[in-house]
């Protein structure tokens, strides 16, 4: 490799476009509905101990924090011979790996029926996994383009919940129908993709190029591309039924534009970034002496794990993510029940719920884009736009609760985008109060906030409720809108609460936002 084609291989607009390759592949945990039937069967479980195996699955999906302490030990110590970011991707491909081959190998009946609590464990070690990829991709992009933190972890965060509707695309195409084929391939692609891009994925500091938010708003637009094809093929697939002809074409055309597109912007980045050095290595010599300086004033001590807890705007965070991810998750968990209820067809209901992940795209993505022009142009701090996505949230709470007819259409696109806003918003804002150093265990922790949440709204709040307007009928079965109006009644309330604390956080930072994090941005004109 020549010295010329290794500066445009090694960089971090490469390190970008790898970052989101893993991304498209990592999010193997929603997909779980594809193979939790067969799961159910061939193990002889009943509804109860598939809850079980899902619960464990959240569990693992959310609680990143050994990720997290992982990257810091390995990527950002340097006592560490032959660290880096690479370490805790190969972590994360062998857990993915050994989780969904042991769930393939039993529900195809290659090795004897396991306890449940075994299933339970590789279960919970193959959604795992993503904690991994999703630490390692989101810390190294907030450490390469520091002043789009916003931009970069909802462009991650985005793509890691595009995954899911990614991977349903091979299983249309490649698996038959066979969920069993679908475990073997969730066991081999997300590993051979995390450990072919690996190598690219590195920390190569905040360059503070004029062309970051050009590029990057290419990135965006590339993953805007990405959802809407999608959600173009998820509609057509739910009304019709593709030949093979048609499901292969669409399945190339989505790896050709997935595969070109993120190397071509990276390689064009890099080039205009290459050229301008050359044209300026004079002022850009002296700018990055007087960038290292600047950075030293407005700089703030960064917390680690345990001196972040012992603060007020840690809990603050972790409150306003219980209401937020919680009620989100929850709506998400039981909108199938949701929409039996109030008289949705199967075709609607399977409609909503493959939607969803787009949904949940353009939330993550459009909030983490959108906060960091606001703070940019207008000097918002980002946890105002949590505290306005939360409220929106109890609207679409509360919408949902009403009854009135198509309200599942209405409701599930403003919770399920609210919900994936928060994704990129808690990240960012935790870089920000916390610093980078310690950024991914913190956020991981804050982020347990979501299946702690999701536990207490859709098992002791709507199971609840549910069952008992079920009992009142003597039916197993509930139908009406009274079956969920009043679950989803106190979680809008849950989520207004979640907003009001988010306003309390955004008073507390206030001050916070604008002698640091404005500080440094103003000084730095993108």
């Amino acid at each position: 490799m020549t010295m010329e084609s290794r500066r445009l291989s090694m960089t971090r607009w490469t390190a970008t476009s790898a970052s989101i390759w893993i991304q498209c592949f990592g999010g193997a945990s929603y997909t779980f509905s594809i193979y939790s039937s067969a799961l159910k069967s061939s193990q002889g479980y009943d509804q109860s101990t598939l809850d079980t195996v899902s619960v464990f699955k959240d569990i693992g999906a959310n609680a990143g924090i050994l990720s997290g302490l992982l990257y810091s030990a390995v990527a950002l110590n340097r006592r560490v011979c032959f660290g880096g970011p690479w370490l805790v991707h190969v972590a994360g491909a062998i857990q993915c790996f050994a989780g969904y081959f042991f769930l393939y190998a039993a529900v195809s009946g290659l090795v004897e029926r396991p306890p449940v609590a075994v299933v339970c464990l590789f279960m919970f070690l193959g959604a795992h996994s993503q904690t991994f990829f999703n630490t390692t991709n989101v810390v190294t992009g907030v450490h390469n383009f520091s002043d789009y933190g916003g931009t970069i972890v909802g462009l991650m965060k985005g793509f890691m919940g595009l995954s899911g509707a990614i991977l349903v695309q091979f299983y249309d195409t490649l698996c038959n129908g066979n969920p069993s084929n679908f475990l073997l391939l969730l066991a081999l692609l997300p590993t051979l993709v995390s450990i072919l891009f690996m190598p690219f994925v590195r920390i190569y500091g905040a360059c503070r190029a004029e062309i970051d938010k050009k590029y990057l708003n290419y990135f965006s637009a590339f993953a805007l591309l990405i959802a809407a094809y999608l959600m173009v093929i998820i509609i057509l697939r739910n009304i019709f039924t593709f030949p093979l002809w048609a499901s292969v074409s669409t399945f190339t055309l989505l790896l050709l534009i997935l595969l070109a597109s993120p190397i071509g912007i990276a390689i064009k980045a890099q080039l205009v970034e290459l050229k301008r050095q050359r044209e300026t290595s004079t002022s850009t010599a002296s700018y990055a002496l007087l960038g290292k300086e600047a950075s030293r004033e407005y700089d703030h001590e960064d917390m680690n794990l345990v001196s972040a807890m012992s603060s007020v705007n840690f809990w603050f965070l972790f409150i306003a993510m219980l209401c937020g991810m919680g009620t989100g998750l929850a709506t998400i968990n039981n909108m199938s029940q949701l929409g039996q209820s109030l008289g949705y067809t199967t075709v609607e209901i399977n409609t909503f719920v493959s939607l969803w992940s787009i949904w949940n795209f353009l939330g993550r993505f459009g909030a983490g884009y959108v906060s960091d022009y606001l703070l940019h142009t207008r000097g918002w701090a980002r946890p105002l736009l949590m505290a306005l996505t939360q409220a929106t949230m109890a609207a679409g709470h509360l919408v949902i609760s009403s009854g009135f007819s198509g309200n599942l259409y209405v409701g599930s696109v403003i919770v399920g985008i609210c919900y994936g806003s928060q994704w990129s918003l808690m990240p960012t804002i935790s870089s920000e109060i916390f610093g980078v150093t310690h950024f991914g265990t913190i956020f991981n922790t804050i982020a347990i906030a979501s299946p702690v949440g999701s536990y207490i709204f859709s098992v002791r709040v709507i199971g609840y409720i549910y069952d008992k307007q079920a009992s009142r009928e003597h039916e197993s079965s509930c139908n009406g809108t009274h079956c969920f109006m009043l679950s989803f009644l106190i979680m809008a309330s849950v989520a207004l609460f979640g907003s009001l604390v988010s306003l309390a956080l955004f008073f507390r930072t206030k001050r916070f936002y604008d002698s640091i994090v404005l500080s440094r941005l103003r000084h730095f004109p993108n």
